[in-house]
């Protein structure tokens, strides 16, 4: 394992392991078959989307494997997580069967709670793999294969959620802002303020750096101060600018979240 990343106000936990492709399907459903046990969608509640225990397993090539054998892999999960845990599957990005299932929005909808009723009655919403129908505890779950993604979230010196929303319709790219660029707002109620929560699906073509920026004017504009950034999860080094604004505003920001300092310290270990 190579990260997790878990927060009180998302009520989420990102998990990053590595592991050679002989064996990653296998690991990722135990992975999920622990979500299911230990995670009753009942008694959760958090504000970032979800439609199971375990909402997102994306399969991400990173050294010696291709796009292709992630897609391959994907599939192989989403078949074992229906046969062996009876969570019914989605595939998304580059292991989607429909084209209208490519973006996770798309599959993720309004969350469980919607999916739960929409499965019932709505057949353009019946599983990849499995029955149309939602376990009460552990849900659904979307399976895919994509290239490296950032999770990039700005937290705003305000506790006023129409505004973050705001500012995340101006900067996503389904809204005509930044291209490669999903945002959501959220209350982060622990904290007393809210957050303009970013994914970057091609950091190489909007990158960090224009994201936060982006995120700076509109909130300057409604007179709000930035108050700080941060990473979820892993971030290639190449993605990173330790010069530009975003860096010095980073919370809890280490080398260890540089996936090739990473994966380096593993090959030491090895030796």
């Amino acid at each position: 394992m190579l990260n997790r990343h878990i927060d009180f106000d998302h009520n989420r936990s990102v998990i990053t392991f590595v592991a050679a492709p002989q064996v990653v399907v296998d690991a990722a459903v135990k992975a999920v078959a622990t979500a299911k046990e230990l995670i009753d969608l009942r008694n959760h509640a958090g504000v970032h989307p979800r439609i199971g225990a375990t909402d997102v397993l994306p399969f991400v090539p990173v050294s010696g494997v291709t796009m292709d054998e992630c897609v391959t892999l994907a599939h192989e999960a989403g078949q074992r997580i229906w046969e062996e845990l009876s969570i019914p599957v989605y595939f998304y990005e580059r292991a989607a069967l429909r084209p209208d299932r490519v973006r996770l929005e798309n599959v993720r909808g309004q969350g469980f709670e919607w999916l739960r009723e929409e499965i019932k009655t709505n057949p353009d919403r019946a599983p990849d793999v499995g029955e149309a129908r939602l376990p009460e505890t552990a849900g659904a779950i979307a399976v895919g294969a994509r290239p490296f993604l950032i999770a990039f979230n700005v937290n705003l010196g305000t506790n006023d959620l129409a505004i973050a929303r705001a500012i995340a319709r101006e900067v996503r790219g389904r809204d005509g802002g930044l291209p490669f660029v999903k945002a959501l707002g959220f209350d982060l109620q622990s904290r007393g303020v809210v957050q303009v929560s970013m994914n970057l699906v091609d950091y190489e073509r909007t990158g960090i750096a224009a994201a936060f920026e982006a995120v700076r004017k509109a909130a300057a504009r409604r007179e709000v101060e930035v108050l700080s950034t941060e990473i979820v999860g892993l971030v290639p080094r190449a993605a990173l600018d330790q010069e530009a604004a975003y860096f010095p505003l980073l919370e809890n920001f280490h080398e260890t979240v540089v996936i090739e300092s990473l994966l380096a310290s593993l090959e030491k270990n090895r030796e």
